[in-house]
């Protein structure tokens, strides 16, 4: 899934805010992105560098995410893949392969920084968040995972004038996922088909993942 899902989750987070914490200016600016937000929808580029140091491929598209759980991430350049998860299901298509990979978005994400969107209390509960002060014409974030096996080393989060700007997501192999943000549009009108998705007829689908009712996930 070349690293994106976990890239989702930590945007999730950026999303959601808390009035939990002492506010400092990347942590006023995060609160002031979040507050009433239930909706979102933008454009990403993105580059890679690995722990060596040395860069990899670019790439760009779109994303839109919904409380409580659906979010779609569209790859259209250099290659186009799609990440679709309907509340139920996460899919992963992508149409050169002519191949669908599908797993059950289950209770598993439960602690995930995905679900924080709809948490606020998560945050802070589940994440160190410390300031980085400024740089880049940006104001910084530290996210750093209080899990005992944690997903991700850390994530910095750049804030705008206009909200998130920019995140920096560390794996734990020392890789480098800069992403950068522009064209925000907050609480749109998303059709539900949006994140609706039906595997192309003649594709290979790759896992098994029934449908199932939605339920609020239980910390």
């Amino acid at each position: 899934m070349k690293r994106i899902l976990p890239v989702l989750s930590l945007l999730a987070l950026a999303l959601a805010g808390s009035a939990h914490a002492a506010q400092g200016a990347a942590r006023a600016k995060l609160d002031a992105f979040a507050h009433e937000l239930h909706a979102l929808t933008g454009h990403f580029t993105q580059n890679l560098t690995n722990a060596d140091g040395q860069p990899g491929k670019s790439s760009a598209g779109t994303l839109a995410l919904e409380a409580p759980r659906e979010f779609r991430w569209d790859t259209t350049t250099p290659y186009r893949e799609s990440i679709i998860a309907d509340g139920s299901r996460v899919w992963v298509y992508d149409p050169e392969l002519e191949q669908v990979t599908v797993h059950v978005q289950s209770s598993e994400e439960a602690h995930s920084p995905l679900t924080v969107i709809t948490d606020l209390k998560q945050l802070d509960r589940d994440f160190k968040v410390t300031e980085q002060g400024e740089r880049d014409g940006l104001s910084w974030l530290r996210l750093t995972s209080t899990a005992k096996d944690p997903q991700f080393g850390y994530a910095d989060l750049g804030f705008d004038a206009n909200g998130l700007a920019r995140m920096l997501f560390r794996d734990q192999l020392g890789a480098v996922t800069d992403i950068r943000f522009s064209g925000w549009q907050r609480n749109p009108e998303i059709p539900a088909a949006t994140f609706n998705f039906t595997p192309p007829q003649g594709v290979d689908v790759i896992g098994d993942a029934p449908v199932i009712t939605t339920q609020p996930l239980k910390n």
